[in-house]
């Protein structure tokens, strides 16, 4: 079932989300949830808070660049071991529509995380899944994309921000 996804600035992105402690068939249901509204999205990664879901969870399609992508990745409580490297590339996020900027992140992260059954797994990523990780890992801590662009920069984006902030303002008087 698709999802409606929370839109800049919407105050649920700027929350800490909570661990996930229980794993259960409800879960099941949010992970096919969720890779059909970032499939649909065109999207990458999705995490929960991004459907107003306040948990440690998040949805990565590693066969992004497949035709068929088979099931997404799911995991929750991810932990970022290590990084290596760096790169800077333009980004972009499916709460903040239309905007993009250049990011600088790690090339290449490991990553402890549960799965779907609660199992623990290790994972390691490069690239734009590294990419992906760390961004989603930032929703769950309330930080968005924009913020680790440079000042600077981001009076380049002011008047995108101004008006998705004038967007949201007005629908939530509706």
């Amino acid at each position: 079932m698709l999802r409606p996804i929370v839109l800049y600035p919407d105050p649920r992105l700027k929350m800490k989300s909570k661990a996930v402690l229980q794993f259960g068939p409800e879960l099941k249901e949010l992970a096919a949830d969720m890779t059909e509204t970032m499939r649909d999205a065109c999207g990458v990664g999705l995490a929960a808070i991004q459907i107003g879901e306040p948990i440690r969870m998040m949805v990565m399609d590693e066969h992004y660049d497949q035709e068929d992508k088979g099931e997404s990745l799911v995991m929750f409580n991810p932990e970022v071991l290590a990084e290596e490297g760096s790169e800077t590339i333009e980004e972009g996020c499916l709460s903040i529509p239309d905007v993009r900027e250049d990011v600088e992140r790690s090339f290449k992260v490991k990553v402890k995380y549960r799965d779907l059954g609660g199992l623990e797994k290790v994972s390691e990523f490069e690239g734009l899944l590294a990419r992906c990780v760390l961004h989603e890992i930032d929703h769950m801590n309330g930080q968005l994309f924009i913020q680790r662009v440079p000042a600077v920069k981001r009076l380049f984006l002011k008047k995108q921000l101004d008006h998705l902030k004038k967007n949201y303002q007005e629908a939530v008087r509706l």
